[in-house]
């Protein structure tokens, strides 16, 4: 029986469905990449923001096509959407034969077996699982969707920061860290299949080990993998600025495997806005954390992001947030508009913010971070920087990968020429020659 995947929203959501992928074959199943053959197809969904519950539900009508005009035998649905919305995914789409929260991956093949079980005519047999979440079996083994040369490492689940506008916790728990020893096993695993970045994820890297260890132990983490394994790039996404520790600094700065990069969402700069928000911080303490990591790691990038339009913003509150982002000249950042989502505080809140107002401020502050990530690659132009190759484009006869500057799928490229085909994975010297927007374009240094 071959079975396929669909997998929706975030890495840390791409990890989950590795961790299906893995159960699924070991439990004797063929894996088949092209939905269109498969006799069961599992789509692991976001739920987070309005547009990934558009998306996942897109591609549930996409699929519920394939099953009525195929061959298809049943569909599960898993993932955030799932777990916010239970059973009102089976009552919605009538299509769908099971539907699995974020505590019950470990179910998939009995998930899979009960909606394939053959059926007395006219009988339909749908299966539900919504384990606590907050008890579930943390981690497990994984087929690597991305390129062998990069993965994710995901350090902990759920969250306990309470946004006021994001409704993570209620669908993923609690925080949890994961044991370090575990980490660590995992970190050499990735490493024995050829990874070359491991990429650090969580909902809040920073909070790693308090619930474990007492303390905030993602800088020990750091250090230790960097002990345990050769892995030439470390990479750390989705830090907040309250829990950026002297020590954490210090191992980014002093580690050179530690790349000179952190993922840091700030969302606001306003203190009316950080407060209603509940944020954890206020306007000074994020500007003497940039201003510290700075002056301690002078060639430290600082990825953020940026939300506009949350319910109350103001044109002074606006207006604060556009002069922060061209004083501050972050070297990546990106901007959302709020989402209004149910069971989250900021739901009713008064003063919602009209749809193309928040559309206006977005592309406003994107105007500006545009100008100031030009300005940034035009002092690359005559530079000879390291880039990790991930492909070769037969149409622009160009190979193209990132640097240490750019994360995966968030950042930008570097296309460059060479006199040979350049293995993916490979690590190649290329010296600068052009920008485009968020590109850079130059020429590989061969030996």
């Amino acid at each position: 029986m071959k079975i396929g995947f669909i997998s929706l929203g975030c890495s840390k959501n791409q990890l989950d469905t590795e961790v299906m992928l893995h159960e699924a074959a070991s439990a004797g199943y063929e894996i088949t990449p092209d939905e269109t053959e498969a006799d069961v197809v599992i789509i692991n969904t976001c739920g987070f923001i309005e547009n990934a519950k558009k998306e996942a539900i897109d591609n549930i009508l996409d699929i519920a096509w394939l099953k009525k005009n195929r061959d298809l035998k049943a569909i599960i649905v898993t993932g955030c959407l799932a777990e916010r919305y239970r059973e009102g995914i089976l009552d919605e789409f009538p299509e769908v034969d099971a539907v699995l929260g974020v505590g019950s991956i470990h179910n998939i093949v009995e998930a899979i077996e009960a909606v394939t079980v053959k059926k007395k005519k006219g009988s339909k047999r749908r299966y539900s699982s919504f384990e606590d979440k907050n008890t579930v079996r943390l981690g497990g083994d994984r087929i690597l969707t991305t390129p062998e040369y990069t993965s994710y490492l995901k350090i902990a689940e759920g969250c306990d920061n309470r946004c006021s506008y994001c409704a993570i916790p209620s669908i993923r728990g609690n925080f949890r860290s994961r044991p370090m020893e575990e980490l660590i096993k995992e970190a050499k695993d990735l490493e024995a299949l050829g990874v070359k970045e491991l990429n650090i994820i969580a909902q809040d890297i920073t909070r790693y080990g308090l619930d474990l260890y007492g303390k905030y132990s993602l800088a020990e983490l750091i250090h230790r993998i960097t002990e345990a394994t050769e892995i030439p790039w470390i990479r750390l996404l989705y830090c907040y600025p309250d829990k950026v520790t002297d020590e954490l600094i210090a191992e980014i700065r002093d580690n050179p495997r530690v790349l000179k990069y952190i993922d840091m969402p700030l969302q606001h700069i306003s203190d009316r806005m950080l407060t209603a928000m509940n944020r954890h911080g206020d306007s000074a303490m994020i500007k003497d954390v940039i201003a510290k990591l700075r002056r301690e790691i002078p060639e430290i990038v600082i990825r953020t992001t940026f939300i506009v339009g949350f319910p109350g913003e103001t044109e002074e509150d606006f207006s604060e947030l556009c002069e922060f982002v061209k004083e501050t000249k972050f070297e990546r950042a990106g901007v959302f508009t709020y989402s209004r989502e149910e069971d989250t505080a900021a739901y009713d809140f008064p003063d919602q913010i009209d749809e193309q107002v928040k559309l206006d401020r977005m592309d406003m502050v994107m105007r500006e971070q545009l100008e100031i990530n030009e300005a940034r690659n035009k002092t690359k132009v005559g530079q000879v920087i390291t880039v990790l190759c991930e492909d070769f484009d037969p149409v622009s006869e160009a190979h193209f990968g990132r640097s240490a500057e750019d994360a995966p799928e968030i950042d930008g490229k570097v296309y460059f020429k060479a006199d040979r085909r350049i293995a993916p994975g490979s690590f190649v010297k290329v010296k600068i020659r052009e920008v485009l927007d968020y590109d850079l374009m130059g020429r590989a240094i061969l030996d």
